[in-house]
Protein backbone atom coordinates (compact mmCIF):
# COMPACT_ATOMS: atom_id res chain seq x y z
CA UNK A 1 0.00 0.00 0.00
CA UNK A 2 1.58 3.46 -1.00
CA UNK A 3 1.30 6.45 1.32
CA UNK A 4 -1.10 7.75 -0.51
CA UNK A 5 -3.87 4.85 -0.13
CA UNK A 6 -2.77 3.89 3.96
CA UNK A 7 -3.55 7.91 4.61
CA UNK A 8 -7.20 7.72 2.66
CA UNK A 9 -7.81 4.28 5.04
CA UNK A 10 -6.93 5.79 7.82
CA UNK A 11 -9.39 9.21 7.43
CA UNK A 12 -12.35 6.43 6.26
CA UNK A 13 -12.01 4.78 9.17
CA UNK A 14 -12.13 7.53 10.81
CA UNK A 15 -15.13 8.88 9.61
CA UNK A 16 -16.53 5.60 9.57
CA UNK A 17 -15.54 5.53 13.17
CA UNK A 18 -17.18 9.16 14.30
CA UNK A 19 -19.89 8.21 12.55
CA UNK A 20 -21.15 5.33 14.80
CA UNK A 21 -20.24 7.36 17.92
CA UNK A 22 -22.31 10.27 16.35
CA UNK A 23 -25.16 7.86 15.48
CA UNK A 24 -24.93 5.96 19.05
CA UNK A 25 -24.78 9.43 20.80
CA UNK A 26 -28.20 10.39 18.95
CA UNK A 27 -30.06 7.34 19.64
CA UNK A 28 -28.88 7.36 23.55
CA UNK A 29 -30.65 10.96 23.73
CA UNK A 30 -33.64 10.01 21.75
CA UNK A 31 -34.52 7.56 24.31
CA UNK A 32 -33.86 9.95 27.33
CA UNK A 33 -36.36 12.83 25.74
CA UNK A 34 -39.61 13.28 27.18
CA UNK A 35 -42.31 15.40 24.71
CA UNK A 36 -44.25 17.69 25.92
CA UNK A 37 -48.28 17.21 25.40
CA UNK A 38 -51.30 18.95 26.45
CA UNK A 39 -54.78 17.49 27.29
CA UNK A 40 -55.84 18.61 23.41
CA UNK A 41 -53.04 17.35 21.91
CA UNK A 42 -53.24 13.66 23.69
CA UNK A 43 -57.20 13.59 22.82
CA UNK A 44 -56.13 14.25 19.34
CA UNK A 45 -54.25 10.58 19.64
CA UNK A 46 -50.90 13.04 18.48
CA UNK A 47 -49.47 10.09 21.39
CA UNK A 48 -50.06 6.49 21.55
CA UNK A 49 -50.04 4.07 24.79
CA UNK A 50 -47.11 2.98 25.92
CA UNK A 51 -44.65 6.54 24.83
CA UNK A 52 -43.18 8.51 27.92
CA UNK A 53 -43.94 11.96 27.68
CA UNK A 54 -44.99 15.09 29.75
CA UNK A 55 -48.58 16.41 30.10
CA UNK A 56 -49.10 19.55 31.45
CA UNK A 57 -52.61 21.54 32.29
CA UNK A 58 -54.53 22.50 35.14
CA UNK A 59 -56.25 20.45 38.05
CA UNK A 60 -59.59 20.38 36.93
CA UNK A 61 -62.27 21.37 39.36
CA UNK A 62 -63.96 19.02 41.65
CA UNK A 63 -62.06 15.55 40.32
CA UNK A 64 -59.16 15.01 42.35
CA UNK A 65 -60.09 11.31 44.10
CA UNK A 66 -57.96 9.51 46.66
CA UNK A 67 -57.77 5.62 46.66
CA UNK A 68 -56.04 3.54 48.46
CA UNK A 69 -52.72 4.45 50.06
CA UNK A 70 -50.95 6.62 48.05
CA UNK A 71 -53.18 6.12 44.97
CA UNK A 72 -54.62 9.59 43.81
CA UNK A 73 -56.63 10.34 40.61
CA UNK A 74 -57.55 13.68 38.74
CA UNK A 75 -58.08 15.08 35.57
CA UNK A 76 -55.48 17.23 33.97
CA UNK A 77 -57.49 19.82 31.35
CA UNK A 78 -56.20 22.39 29.24
CA UNK A 79 -60.17 24.08 28.92
CA UNK A 80 -60.88 22.75 25.94
CA UNK A 81 -59.97 19.08 26.73
CA UNK A 82 -59.63 16.60 29.78
CA UNK A 83 -56.86 13.50 30.64
CA UNK A 84 -57.40 11.69 33.24
CA UNK A 85 -54.37 11.13 35.46
CA UNK A 86 -53.55 8.39 37.75
CA UNK A 87 -50.74 8.61 40.18
CA UNK A 88 -49.34 6.40 42.85
CA UNK A 89 -46.56 8.38 45.58
CA UNK A 90 -47.07 11.65 47.44
CA UNK A 91 -47.78 14.86 45.66
CA UNK A 92 -46.00 17.54 45.90
CA UNK A 93 -47.07 19.52 49.35
CA UNK A 94 -48.66 22.85 46.65
CA UNK A 95 -51.26 20.02 44.35
CA UNK A 96 -54.62 21.61 44.80
CA UNK A 97 -57.29 21.98 42.16
CA UNK A 98 -56.97 24.56 39.46
CA UNK A 99 -53.07 24.67 39.59
CA UNK A 100 -50.85 24.32 36.85
CA UNK A 101 -48.71 20.63 36.56
CA UNK A 102 -46.74 18.59 34.75
CA UNK A 103 -46.88 15.52 35.05
CA UNK A 104 -44.57 12.87 33.43
CA UNK A 105 -45.80 9.21 32.51
CA UNK A 106 -46.98 7.01 29.87
CA UNK A 107 -50.64 6.80 28.40
CA UNK A 108 -52.52 3.63 28.75
CA UNK A 109 -54.46 1.66 26.75
CA UNK A 110 -57.76 3.26 27.88
CA UNK A 111 -56.86 6.71 27.69
CA UNK A 112 -55.92 6.92 31.50
CA UNK A 113 -52.51 8.70 31.88
CA UNK A 114 -50.56 6.46 34.12
CA UNK A 115 -48.13 9.06 36.24
CA UNK A 116 -44.55 8.57 37.61
CA UNK A 117 -43.84 11.94 38.61
CA UNK A 118 -46.15 15.06 39.17
CA UNK A 119 -44.66 18.33 39.52
CA UNK A 120 -46.60 21.57 40.59
CA UNK A 121 -46.10 25.70 40.35
CA UNK A 122 -44.18 26.84 43.66
CA UNK A 123 -45.55 29.92 44.65
CA UNK A 124 -48.99 31.56 43.53
CA UNK A 125 -47.37 33.43 40.58
CA UNK A 126 -46.00 30.93 38.53
CA UNK A 127 -46.53 28.69 35.69
CA UNK A 128 -44.63 25.95 34.25
CA UNK A 129 -43.62 27.71 30.76
CA UNK A 130 -44.83 24.87 28.44
CA UNK A 131 -48.26 24.94 30.35
CA UNK A 132 -48.59 29.08 29.86
CA UNK A 133 -47.64 28.47 26.77
CA UNK A 134 -50.21 25.98 25.69
CA UNK A 135 -52.43 27.56 27.43
CA UNK A 136 -52.07 31.37 25.46
CA UNK A 137 -52.00 29.69 22.27
CA UNK A 138 -55.96 28.85 23.00
CA UNK A 139 -56.33 32.14 24.15
CA UNK A 140 -57.05 30.97 28.36
CA UNK A 141 -54.17 32.15 29.88
CA UNK A 142 -55.17 35.61 31.92
CA UNK A 143 -51.54 36.30 33.66
CA UNK A 144 -50.35 39.84 33.66
CA UNK A 145 -46.78 38.53 33.48
CA UNK A 146 -45.13 36.54 31.27
CA UNK A 147 -45.37 33.06 31.22
CA UNK A 148 -42.42 31.02 33.35
CA UNK A 149 -41.48 33.92 35.14
CA UNK A 150 -41.87 34.63 38.78
CA UNK A 151 -42.20 38.59 40.22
Amino acid sequence: MTRKQSRATLIGGAIAGLSVALLLVLFALRSGVDYFYTPTRVVKHEVGPGINFRLGGLVAAGSVKRGQGTTVSFDVTDTAATVPVVYDGILPELFREGQGIITVGKLEADGRFRATTVLAKHDENYMPPEVAKALKEQGVWQGNTKPGVKQ
